[in-house]
């Protein structure tokens, strides 16, 4: 069995970068990334998701996946409208995970369709 076709890899990877970027959003000061705009940190840990969880899954309807995605990302703006967490929920923000979980998913798509294999 190869790496990339071994899911429990891609599944314990998906579960670790998921972890992650939920907590990144819920903490009340997480950490300085730099001079990152919030949307492309948005988009980057939504786009690595959609990846991981196609990989995860490659059975999964590719619609479904972007459904779990784009929920997750409106789940977290809407935990981060608690006061407690000093944080800000923004519709943009969860715009942004949504197109770019779009882009990834058409992507990948077109990539299935090359290869032969049903998207």
């Amino acid at each position: 069995m190869t790496f990339l076709r071994a899911p429990l890899v891609w599944r314990i990877l998906l579960i670790a970068a998921t972890l992650f970027a939920v907590t990144m959003a819920l903490l009340p000061h997480p950490p300085s990334v730099g001079d990152i705009n919030d949307k492309y940190q948005h988009m980057t840990a939504f786009g690595t998701l959609t990846i991981l969880y196609a990989l995860a899954y490659p059975a999964t309807p590719l619609l479904r996946i972007g459904e779990r995605l784009s929920f997750l990302g409106a789940l977290v703006e809407v935990f981060q409208s608690i006061p407690a967490l000093h944080r800000d929920c923004d519709v943009m923000d969860w715009i942004a995970d949504t197109f770019i979980i779009v882009v990834v998913l058409g992507i990948i798509a077109f990539a299935r369709r090359r290869r032969g294999v049903a998207p």
